[in-house]
C-alpha cells in the first residue's frame, strides 16, 4: 500500500500546521543555532540545523523500530542517555571559553569544518532521550491503522517533521548569521564572543539535565 493511501491530505495538512507551530516557539534548539551562527557564522549556523534534522532521522528511526519504547521502558537507559548529551553540550560550551580569543571572529569557521560542526549537531540531537521521547509520543497522534502500515505512516510523517524543521530552522539560521556579521562589527564583542557562546552551550547543557525541554 502506497504512502498517499496511508495518510491523507487533511491528516498530512493539519500535522504540517502543528509541526510549524511546534518548531516556530522558541526553545533549546533555536538557542543551540544562535551560539552555532554567533560563533562561526550563517553557513555553519545552518549546517547544524541539518545535523540536528540527522539526529531527528536517527530518532523517528527509533520510534519507528521500536527502540524508542525501550528507552522509556529502561530508566537506566535513559538516565545515561540524557547524562552523555548533557555533557557533551558542556563540553561544547568549556572548550569553547577556553579557546584562544584569536581563534574567535570572522573566519573561525575556517578553522572549524563544516563536517564537523555537522557532526556536533548530530550528535547533540541524537545524545537527548527527550527528543526521543518527543517523536514517540507526537508522531503516533497522527497515525490510523486502518489505513495501512504504521510504521509506513511514522516514516512518512518523520520525513514530513524534518523537512519542514529545515526550513523553519533554516530561516532561523540564516537570521543568526546576520545577527553575527552585527556584533562583529562591535570589537567589545568579540573580545567576549567565546564567553557568550560557551554559556549558551552550558545553558544548554543544564536544560537537557534538569528539565524536561526536548532540544529539537
Amino acid at each position: 500500500m502506497g504512502s498517499h493511501q496511508m495518510l491523507d491530505a487533511h491528516i498530512l495538512a493539519v500535522f504540517a500546521v502543528t509541526t510549524v507551530g511546534l518548531l516556530l516557539i522558541p526553545g533549546p534548539g533555536m538557542l543551540f543555532i544562535l551560539a552555532r551562527g554567533i560563533e562561526h557564522g550563517r553557513s555553519a549556523a545552518f549546517v547544524s540545523v541539518l545535523g540536528f534534522q540527522a539526529g531527528d532521522a536517527l530518532h523517528i528511526l527509533a520510534a519507528t523500530i521500536g527502540l524508542s519504547a525501550v528507552l522509556v521502558a529502561s530508566p537506566v537507559a535513559f538516565f545515561s542517555v540524557k547524562v552523555a548529551g548533557a555533557a557533551y553540550l558542556a563540553f561544547l560550551g568549556i572548550t569553547t571559553i577556553l579557546r584562544k580569543p584569536e581563534v574567535q571572529g570572522i573566519d573561525s569557521t575556517l578553522r572549524t569544518s563544516m563536517q564537523r560542526i555537522f557532526v556536533q549537531g548530530a550528535v547533540v540531537n541524537a545524545l537527548n532521550p527527550k527528543t526521543a521521547l518527543f517523536f514517540l509520543a507526537f508522531l503516533p497522534q497522527f497515525v490510523d491503522p486502518d489505513r495501512g502500515e504504521v510504521a509506513g505512516q511514522i516514516l512518512v510523517l518523520g520525513g514530513t517533521f524534518m523537512f519542514l524543521a529545515v526550513i523553519c530552522e533554516g530561516a532561523f539560521a540564516m537570521f543568526s548569521g546576520s545577527l553575527a556579521n552585527w556584533l562583529r562589527s562591535s570589537e567589545k564583542f568579540i573580545n567576549w564572543q567565546r564567553f557568550v557562546v560557551g554559556s549558551i552551550y552550558i545553558g544548554l547543557a543544564g536544560i537537557a539535565l534538569l528539565s524536561g525541554i526536548a532540544i529539537t
